[in-house]
């Protein structure tokens, strides 16, 4: 594996990082500041219908409802698993939590042009640094930086950067590079699936029967996509 860059690529991932992930990360956070999590995961939840859209006008792929279904049955589980609130939200919080599904959406059809030159961790680890350096910059400025943690803080920290963040980003890339955007977008949809199934396991939480529905949603609009690849094989 070759782990180098043009300077054209290093741009690219600079911008990655620098704003587009940064961008996000901010806006969502600050979204769930007015607005609770679930619904503000719920919205940035519809990336996978937004990247759908920028494909077609950006990559030429054909919009149709075999792209279109499994996104909006994703959609429809997402919701059903975060049990989102809908009353009396706060505006300028919902525009936040959709400005972060709009960033995200760029980012990822903009990752897709990465993703097929650049070997996926290194694509991944050059973002994350860029991304850091980037909070970095602004935590001096404004002195929201926080270096004083407990040493279980620090290992926290550590296993979200390299599992969570530096190897799941690389995963995604590689995924990106091999099936698109959209379709990755929409297989990403299983992430709280994942999340729900751990707590139980891990914190002995429970899981209402609106959620499992959800998550079985979540699984078919999963399988809606992986049949659409195998028809695009033969």
């Amino acid at each position: 594996m070759a782990w180098r860059m043009p300077r054209h690529e290093w741009i690219g991932v600079a911008f990655l990082g620098m704003v587009l992930y940064t961008l996000q990360a901010t806006l969502y956070f600050s979204a769930v500041q007015y607005i609770p999590a679930s619904l503000a995961a719920l919205i940035l939840y519809i990336y996978p219908i937004l990247v759908a859209f920028l494909a077609v006008v950006t990559e030429h792929e054909p919009l149709s409802w075999q792209t279109l279904a499994p996104s909006l049955v994703s959609l429809l589980g997402v919701a059903l698993v975060l049990g989102a609130p809908l009353e009396n939200p706060d505006l300028f919080g919902l525009l936040l939590a959709f400005g972060a599904a709009v960033v995200y959406s760029v980012y990822i059809v903009l990752g897709r042009r990465i993703a097929a030159h650049v070997p996926p961790l290194l694509a991944s680890a050059a973002i994350s640094a860029f991304a850091a350096l980037s909070f970095l910059i602004y935590g001096g400025f404004t002195g929201a930086l926080q270096f004083m943690l407990p040493k279980e803080a620090w290992l926290v920290v550590s296993g979200i950067v390299l599992f969570s963040t530096i190897l799941a980003m690389g995963a995604f890339f590689a995924g990106i590079a091999r099936i698109g955007s959209t379709r990755a977008s929409i297989l990403s949809t299983i992430e709280p699936v994942i999340t729900i199934a751990f707590s139980v396991v891990l914190f002995g939480e429970s899981m209402s029967w609106l959620q499992g529905i959800g998550a079985l949603l979540i699984l078919a609009g999963t399988i809606l996509v992986i049949g659409r690849r195998r028809d695009n094989k033969t």
